[in-house]
């Protein structure tokens, strides 16, 4: 039955309409969007400056009707993705053998890691309905996504104190039902990294898949390194990892969408492949979930990685670590405000123990900031790009009225829900 109060379904137009009225539509739809290219928004989009910005654009367009399902057609698309993971196994400590694929996101990603995971269980003879993925509660949810999809279950166990994943509890949970564990590198709610070396050596004494979820460090972790920051290992350099996802289109600064996912070995990775050859137009063989994979997403993370290079991405670094630091140490010195962690890269959290933070939040999006919000605790969230070390500095002036005046009227913000969608 038709909804009486739905608004009336569209139709196709009986005549198409020119390109220039069409932009000028397009462009007032967005004029509710988050205000990303000034740098005041602090989720969602990883903004690097115009000119990568312009690198990804064109390379996306150039790409943009070629097709990667089929590598015979578009050899060249085969051979970025090829050079795209090379690049990317280089910064992850990828042993000899070591191979990936490009995604359409971290979910993907993630999904594909964890369906290699079961499907090579089940090839050794593992009844894997039920089976479980010991994780902790800061892990991602697309864990819990591909489980759903995958006649798996999720099994979150409680951070320590200092919000990182609890090795000890982890262990305490894994039963003759466990298939993976996961770390994060870092985690999206809180910005750490998880202590994956001795998630690792867990692994390795219970026989377990490891998984690294570097959807947010991956492509940021190893030029922080380089710089300096001291990150723990947390790649293919600890022997207990089995794969990692590592997300393009984050501190990439690709064109979205675009991760990556990364196997210790061929052998491995062959679990992850869909093989089909009883079909009249011939057998076909694909990587990932999707079949037609953008050629405009390989293409832009191609263009990206060499148009920036290792001295570009250790810039962007630099400089989002540096306005990363400038924020944690004027909030460190706003008596009604606190830090949470010891972030080291591009994420991070704060909130309050005398006031409201969910109330500063709604201060500080009337003034045009977006940012996240977490439940665990009650804080403020933000992912740091390039662009905002350009804004930082009014964005620390907008704060300090904003708690100023939550202060004053010791308002609350009791109905605010975090939500990441």
């Amino acid at each position: 039955m038709t909804d009486p109060h739905s608004a009336p379904r569209r139709s196709l137009p009986e005549k198409g309409t020119g390109w220039s009225t069409l932009r000028e539509q397009l462009v007032a739809l967005g004029g509710d969007d988050v205000d990303w290219r000034a740098a005041r928004t602090a989720v969602y989009v990883f903004n690097a400056g115009e000119d990568v910005l312009s690198v990804a654009k064109e390379a996306y367009a150039l790409y943009q009707s070629e097709n990667a399902l089929g590598p015979a057609a578009f050899p060249s698309l085969k051979r970025m993705e090829s050079d795209v993971i090379d690049m990317g196994l280089s910064l992850l400590h990828g042993p000899e053998g070591a191979c990936g694929n490009i995604t359409s996101g971290g979910t993907e990603s993630i999904l594909m890691a964890v369906k290699t995971c079961r499907d090579q269980a089940r090839a050794r003879g593992v009844d894997t309905q039920g089976a479980q993925i010991v994780l902790p509660r800061s892990a991602h949810p697309a864990f819990d996504k591909a489980a759903h999809y995958l006649g798996l279950e999720t099994l979150r166990v409680p951070v320590t104190d200092d919000y990182l994943a609890d090795v000890e509890a982890m262990e305490r949970a894994v039963s003759e039902r466990t298939l993976m564990l996961v770390g994060s590198a870092p985690c999206f709610p809180y910005g750490l990294v998880d202590p994956i070396e001795a998630l690792g050596e867990l692994a390795e004494r219970h026989e377990l898949w490891l998984h690294v979820d570097a959807c947010v460090g991956g492509y940021f972790a190893p030029f922080a390194r380089m710089n300096g920051v001291a990150v723990p290992p947390f790649d293919f350099e600890v022997p207990g990892v089995a794969s990692i996802s590592a997300d393009l289109h984050k501190y990439g600064y690709a064109a979205k969408g675009a991760s990556t996912v990364f196997h210790r070995s061929e052998a491995q990775r062959a679990h992850q492949l869909f093989v089909f050859d009883d079909w009249p137009a011939g057998g076909m063989t694909t990587p990932t979930a999707a079949g037609t994979r953008p050629g405009g997403a390989i293409a832009g993370a191609w263009a990206v990685m060499n148009y920036l290079g290792l001295e570009g991405y250790r810039d962007k670094a630099r400089q989002v670590c540096e306005a990363r630091a400038a924020l944690e140490a004027a909030i460190d010195e706003m008596p009604e405000l606190c830090t949470y962690g010891d972030p080291q890269l591009g994420l991070m959290i704060y909130g309050s123990e005398t006031i409201d933070p969910f109330a500063v939040w709604a201060r500080m999006k009337g003034r045009g900031w977006f940012t996240g919000l977490t439940t665990e605790p009650r804080a403020i969230h933000l992912m740091l790009s390039p662009a905002h070390a350009e804004v930082m500095d009014e964005y620390i002036a907008d704060l300090r009225a904003s708690v100023a005046e939550v202060t004053a009227s010791g308002e609350d913000a009791a109905g605010t829900r975090a939500t990441y969608a």
